[in-house]
């Protein structure tokens, strides 16, 4: 464990920034500040990210039909990391971004899926993400499935969930079982508070960690190049990273 100080949200970026490696073109979708440092400091960290886009920037957005680009990139295997999220998340990893409550007449409505199920299929690694955990957001089961975590068996399917993180801890999925494993809990939580505060079953090997915290050169990556660059697009994060 690190002697340095370092924020919740710090942790969160370097634990984002590690299941990058090896992948060379991330894409960022808007309204995610946290992945997007995550994706700038793999970057800059040399974990084999070349090229990164993020939604909503002018910056570190080539392109030039927003949504409809990406959809067409990922369909070329041309994005090789993604992020994605849901009001709720299951066992199964399915996401819900829809509403809550039996649809239609759901008591609760969100923006809607937007192309998240066609870029789950498609986008070789899938990350997760939701700082919020509680059996409210991962639940047992959606309420509505706008983008399935699993297909039968034949479905062509090059794309998926490959991990889980959130402000708690950090899971791994295994596509084959359909099931989610815990891998480590963040610093100031443990394997006894994830259980109680999960709304879905997972497996648990023996011998589970804390998770990894920033390494001296990650946190100067985020406090120096990585807070310059995520402030073209999320200045008031970048403002806040900067006295975490």
């Amino acid at each position: 464990m690190s002697d340095l100080a370092y924020s919740t949200t710090e942790l969160l970026i370097a634990t984002l920034a590690r299941r990058l490696q090896g992948s060379r073109r991330v894409a960022v979708g808007a309204g995610s500040p946290i992945p997007g440092s995550a994706a700038f400091l793999a970057r800059e960290l040399g974990l084999g990210v070349e090229h990164i886009t993020v939604l909503g920037s002018r910056r570190s957005n080539d392109f030039s039909d927003g949504g409809r680009e990406l959809f067409d990139r990922a369909a070329q295997g041309r994005i090789d990391a993604f992020f994605l999220g849901g009001a709720q998340i299951d066992g199964s990893a399915n996401i819900n971004l829809v509403g809550i409550g039996d649809y239609p007449e759901s008591k609760v409505r969100f923006p809607g899926s937007f192309g998240s199920s066609y870029l789950y299929f498609l986008i070789p690694k899938i990350i997760l993400f939701r700082e919020e955990h509680s059996p409210r957001t991962l639940v047992e089961k959606v309420d509505f499935v706008s983008a399935p975590g699993t297909t039968p068996a034949g479905t062509y399917r090059p794309g998926g969930p490959t991990a889980l993180i959130t402000g708690r801890c950090a899971f791994s999925f295994d596509r084959d079982t359909g099931r989610f494993t815990l891998e480590s809990t963040h610093p100031g939580h443990d394997t006894q508070e994830i259980r109680q505060e999960t709304g879905f079953d997972y497996d648990e090997p023996d011998g589970i960690t804390a998770t990894e915290p920033p390494s001296p050169a990650m946190l100067a990556a985020i406090r120096g190049p990585v807070r310059q660059q995520i402030a073209e697009t999320y200045p008031a994060f970048a403002e806040a990273l900067a006295t975490a």
